[in-house]
């Protein structure tokens, strides 16, 4: 069964612009699964009690099979490849990359919860899922 997912790409350390460029093209690398659209990038302040700088943030679309926990492991390693490190909850990163939303979908085990729980709280993540279900659901 194909899936269409949100990912949201952020980063505030090193050059963020490079950083979200590679993360696309290494999403569209992922096995069974094809890009089919991105967002407009916007620059948004950081969120949480650690200072830092702001953050360039992206959302694709991408259709896949991979079973939810198959897919994150595959984002975890572009994070990884990007040198993210998870060492400050809420901390700079070189790259952070979220699975938002699977259309029309629900799904829950202890290291993963779609929709994302911070969806309602991120204006940003919900003008992109509006940009991004136009094109993808077409």
């Amino acid at each position: 069964m194909t899936d269409v997912a949100y990912i949201a790409l952020g980063s505030n350390l090193g050059n963020r612009e490079l950083a979200l460029a590679r993360a696309r093209a290494a999403i569209a690398a992922i096995r069974d699964t094809r890009l089919i659209a991105a967002s407009e990038v916007e620059e948004t302040d950081a969120i949480g009690p650690v200072p830092q700088g702001k953050f360039l943030n992206q959302m694709v679309a991408v259709s896949t099979t991979l079973p939810p926990r198959t897919l994150l492991a595959a984002l975890h390693r572009i994070e990884r490849a990007a040198g993210r490190v998870r060492a400050v909850k809420w901390g700079p990163r070189t790259l952070d990359l979220d699975i938002v939303m699977l259309e029309g979908k629900e799904y829950s085990d202890e290291a993963l919860v779609i929709p994302h729980p911070e969806l309602p709280n991120r204006d940003f993540w919900q003008r992109e899922l509006v940009e991004l279900r136009g094109v993808a659901n077409d």
